[in-house]
């Protein structure tokens, strides 16, 4: 009888400890801002507006 006790506490015991089982964690992606760079506007414009004023001379 001691031993069918034994055995139906470890039962409890083991099926308690296992109850949860292991989850995968989630983890969250990571967000990646691209890098813009405005020097392009910078240097077009101006190189657009030289050459508007020399179309316009050259008439």
């Amino acid at each position: 009888m001691k031993k069918l006790a034994l055995a139906a506490a470890l039962t409890v015991a083991a099926s308690t400890a296992f109850a949860g089982g292991m989850a995968e964690p989630v983890m969250e992606p990571a967000v990646v801002e691209a890098a813009t760079s405005s020097s392009a506007g910078g240097i077009v414009v101006p190189l657009l507006l030289l050459l508007v004023i020399a179309a316009a001379a050259s008439k």
